[in-house]
């Protein structure tokens, strides 16, 4: 729980401190006096003043950070003080401002994401495992053990890559070509027809449903436990399980499972050692879990994934993570749309619980899926804000629009209603982020 906690407030921290610092460098360049800078909110603990007259803070609470700046000069400044005041800049300006924070976020995501391309990263094969019957995939044609080469013209590097661009077709429904390299080694073309996808994360992985995983290897020894079952019945590490009573052997999870139901009841595990098929008669122990009896062979089971190495030099890294940055921005805000008219789940909205669970997941994963988290979430944050909604910048950016029209800032009563109408739609959004999150912990 406490890395869990910590993760959480490592990557929202350090994403809204660079958020503020966008509005605070992008007002330093408009001339408007920056009165404090403070890293986290709450009671100051420690604080220094700079030349320009910006006090720099740490604060008690650690979750991100803000920027006061000075709005209206007060009666009898001086003309270079009231200069200085963010309200008496031209329009123009107020929207580079307001607009810079959500911006540095978008900006972040691209300058991670090609770090993670030029640094590389190892990643499984796109080989497809055998889809269900008259799955779309199925109906495509596709086969056990294809490897997904392009999908419509654009190449594919990695499972990853080809399992985000199947998921951008699902969103809307439609038409993928895929370029498969086949076990004999041709290259054939597939046509898969994808339905559009209400992404309720209570129905498991849409793509998954529509026949498309990624293929597991054969289950491997990997150990086998003094005293166990396994090491009586003569299994060793190494072996490579290929059958099960005679049937192809199912992958690593689909066979830990087949055991466990196995209490009691002998299996005839074929296996490749040293070249050669043995046959191993083994028969699980029955052992009560939590109320249930399961079986044990005392091995570790275990299988190798293909990798490959994803790496790219410096310009490509920059182009590709820009195109990965807008497109995952695209895709946010036709969810957001669809969650709108209806057509995608409105449980997909997540909140704090979710997002600090997923970064403690990432970071015990390793340093590579925690920063593309990292970056996920700040195109998340850059979107969000970005939204015309009074109390976001978005809300100001429209503000400003009106202003342009009219010729001058909208009534008083008018933005008091907007605020209003955004405290409202923004806490109504928060309580449904916490109740998806908590309908997720329990269930």
């Amino acid at each position: 729980m406490l890395f869990t906690l910590l993760a959480f407030a490592v990557a929202l921290g350090s994403l809204i401190i660079f958020h503020e610092l966008g509005h605070y460098w992008v007002a330093r360049l408009c001339g408007v006096k920056v009165l404090r800078f403070s890293v986290g909110f709450g009671k100051v603990l420690l604080r220094r003043t700079d030349r320009h007259g910006t006090e720099w803070a740490v604060s008690a609470l650690p979750l991100g950070g803000y920027v006061k700046m000075l709005d209206e000069a007060p009666a009898g400044a001086s003309p270079s003080l009231a200069a200085g005041a963010f309200n008496n800049k031209p329009v123009g300006q107020r929207i580079a401002i307001v607009a810079a924070g959500p911006i540095f976020n978008l900006i972040l995501a691209v300058f991670l994401y090609a770090g993670l391309n030029m640094a590389g990263t190892e990643e499984p094969v796109a080989i497809i495992a055998q889809p269900a019957a008259e799955t779309p995939a199925a109906v495509a044609g596709l086969l056990p053990g294809d490897r997904i080469l392009s999908i419509d013209g654009v190449e594919v590097a990695s499972w990853s890559d080809a399992r985000w661009r199947l998921m951008d077709v699902m969103s809307t429904g439609g038409r993928a070509s895929i370029e498969v390299s086949t076990p004999t080694g041709s290259v054939q073309q597939r046509q898969l027809e994808l339905p559009a996808n209400t992404m309720d994360p209570a129905e498991g992985d849409p793509l998954a449903a529509a026949g498309i995983r990624l293929a597991q290897p054969k289950p491997a020894v990997r150990g086998v436990i003094d005293g166990g079952e396994g090491q009586a019945a003569g299994l060793r590490a190494g072996d490579l399980v290929v059958a099960v009573d005679g049937q192809p052997a199912p992958d690593t999870g689909a066979l830990v499972k087949q055991i466990q139901e196995s209490a009691g009841k002998t299996l005839a595990l074929t296996v490749t050692r040293d070249g050669a098929n043995v046959t191993v008669n083994v028969t699980p122990r029955p052992e009560v879990v939590n109320g249930q009896e399961i079986g044990r062979l005392g091995v570790q089971l275990g299988g190798n994934v293909p990798m490959v190495t994803v790496r790219y030099g410096v310009f490509e890294s920059l182009w590709r993570g820009a195109v990965r940055t807008w497109d995952t921005a695209w895709f946010s805000l036709r969810m957001m749309g669809r969650m709108v008219t209806g057509d995608v789940s409105w449980r997909n909205v997540s909140g704090p619980v979710t997002i600090a669970d997923y970064a403690g997941q990432t970071a015990r994963i390793g340093i590579v899926a925690y920063i593309a988290y990292i970056a996920l979430i700040s195109i998340s944050l850059g979107v969000l804000n970005l939204l015309p909604i009074p109390m976001l910048d978005g809300g100001h950016l429209l503000y400003y629009l009106v202003e342009i029209v009219r010729g001058s800032p909208p009534p008083a009563k008018w933005i008091d209603i907007g605020q209003r109408a955004g405290i409202g739609l923004l806490a109504g959004l928060m309580g449904l982020a916490l109740f998806n999150d908590f309908t997720r912990l329990f269930t």
